[in-house]
């Protein structure tokens, strides 16, 4: 059926007793889940919510935020999933643009729920917690139906991270997650019999198709973690023998410094990816060598349902590369005109095809403009080999213009990670007066390399800019190299390049002028 809640249906009807869900010692078979979702719907219906309403979800990965995405989906509304640590007013712009009229919100989220509510207008706020919402449901019929519609009425208005601006809703199909879900499923040959880590929240696109939709479209299971902790995860693969693990960068650079990674049993997983920002090369091959799995590199976007690209396990995977497109993915590299590079240059990565959004929500310019000719414009630098494997450079945003010679900050950032000391880093360009602008490198250390002193913290930033310099161009390595306890993240743990850059550019400006 086209409705995308038809797989929960479905596999329920096929697998009633399989665990769908797992958090701690709370189990939820798929026979559950599914009922609980018609609860949902009946709600819905209760409230008056018409078909094509747009209903907000405020909930880390908890078994509710499951039921109630599919409950909206199968009553034939739109789901607009929001991420739980959002403030009032970011909660109000959501509400507001989408036009969404009710939210779930999670018990600990509520008072910023509710002034957001307030602010949008007096949109109806329903807690999520333990008992009452619980008996809520319990005390609403059910409504077994799952809606009618058709292919392309959008199912999920996904919010951007605002990187660039003021979060904008990139609105997908019904067939835009069911064919990305699929493509999941079918990258690592997910059965029924697979438990997948659950640690990607569900409210972002990586999380919601990869793990949530691709694990109900098989009938696999999900050990849930509401809010990622390398512990925490390390605990759940061995406790719940999980045998696929999806994360992103930061995820498995936790858990390889975690001092448990080497007593902890992960010999159940099977497979691993990762997406969300660059694999440094060298945590790649840490944590092939640690937990002797493969790690596979795909790329994706929220306006793409994410995947488009993706390392085939079995394949060749050159060094760096993001794979070849995925089924019902196209992908050309662009210059400024519209036209494509010759194999091997940089272009701008643009995309056609199955999973790509119908458009920006109530945003008819920022969709011409991401799309001005039916392909979209990631916003992404990149290139492809002889080979057709592609290879991202960087975000075009991101990309450093010094003494009129381009530096992407991806190159930079691989060589910074082959040093030993380091356990993250982000390279970004700050306003200068000779050069336009200035690299500077923000560090993370491992814990083991942490400097006793101001002297010892010199000496060491002297050393990392040397083993860059060595092995870089003279205008590529950093001028400035300051160390962080920790580097800004944002939900799904991808590093916060936008607020990095802005903090070093105010420090900069502070030191020129005293």
């Amino acid at each position: 059926m086209p409705n995308l809640a038809g797989i929960l249906a479905e596999t329920a009807a096929r697998l009633p007793d399989q665990t769908a869900l797992r958090i701690n010692d709370t189990v939820i078979s798929y026979s559950a889940l599914n009922a609980m979702s018609a609860q949902v719907a009946g709600l819905l219906r209760a409230r008056g919510v018409q078909r094509g309403d747009r209903v907000a979800l405020m909930m880390p990965n908890i078994p509710p935020m499951a039921s109630v995405y599919y409950g909206v989906l199968r009553y034939g509304a739109v789901v607009v999933p929001m991420n739980p640590l959002l403030k009032g007013r970011e909660v109000a712009h959501t509400l507001s643009d989408s036009g969404a009229g009710l939210l779930f919100a999670f018990e600990l989220m509520l008072p910023e729920a509710v002034a957001g509510a307030e602010e949008a207008g007096g949109v109806d706020v329903i807690p999520v917690n333990t008992g009452s919402f619980r008996q809520l449901l319990a005390d609403s019929e059910a409504d077994d139906g799952v809606a009618e519609v058709d292919d392309e009425d959008i199912a999920v208005i996904l919010y951007t991270s605002g990187t660039t601006g003021r979060p904008k809703g990139a609105a997908l199909s019904h067939n835009n997650l069911r064919s990305n879900a699929e493509v999941a499923r079918n990258l690592l040959d997910t059965t029924e019999s697979d438990v997948i880590f659950g640690g990607l929240p569900f409210f972002h696109v990586f999380g919601q198709t990869s793990a949530l939709n691709a694990a109900v479209l098989t009938g696999a299971s999900i050990s849930m973690l509401p809010r990622f902790d390398a512990a925490a995860a390390l605990e759940i693969i061995e406790r719940d023998q999980v045998t696929i693990f999806q994360g992103v960068p930061t995820m498995y650079i936790a858990m390889l410094r975690h001092p448990d990674v080497a007593s902890t049993d992960t010999s159940s997983l099977r497979g691993a990816i990762t997406g969300g920002s660059a694999m440094p090369l060298e945590v790649l091959r840490e944590f092939e060598e640690v937990f002797g799995n493969d790690l596979l590199e795909g790329y994706g976007l929220s306006e793409t349902s994410p995947i488009v690209s993706f390392n085939l396990p079995g394949d060749t995977r050159p060094p760096g590369s993001i794979g070849k497109p995925v089924y019902g993915m196209e992908v050309r590299m662009l210059d400024g005109a519209g036209h494509d590079v010759p194999i091997g240059e940089i272009g701008e990565i643009s995309v056609r095809g199955l999973g790509v959004m119908k458009g920006y929500w109530n945003n008819p310019e920022a969709t011409a403009a991401a799309i001005p000719d039916g392909w979209f414009r990631t916003g992404d630098l990149g290139r492809f080999d002889d080979e057709g494997n592609i290879y991202i450079v960087d975000r075009k945003k991101d990309m450093i213009l010094r003494g009129g010679y381009n530096v992407y900050p991806r190159e930079v950032e691989e060589i910074l990670y082959e040093h030993p000391a380091v356990a993250e880093a982000a390279i970004v360009g700050v306003p200068d007066e000779l050069n336009g602008e200035e690299i500077a490198a923000v560090i993370g250390l491992k814990a083991e390399n942490l400097p006793a002193g101001d002297e010892e913290r010199q000496a060491l930033a002297a050393e990392i800019q040397q083993f860059a310099k060595d092995r870089l161009a003279a205008y590529k390595y950093p001028r400035r190299v300051v160390f962080a306890d920790e580097l800004p993240k944002g939900p799904t743990g991808k590093i916060l390049k936008r607020q990095i850059r802005d903090e070093q550019a105010a420090a900069q400006a502070a030191t020129a002028d005293a």
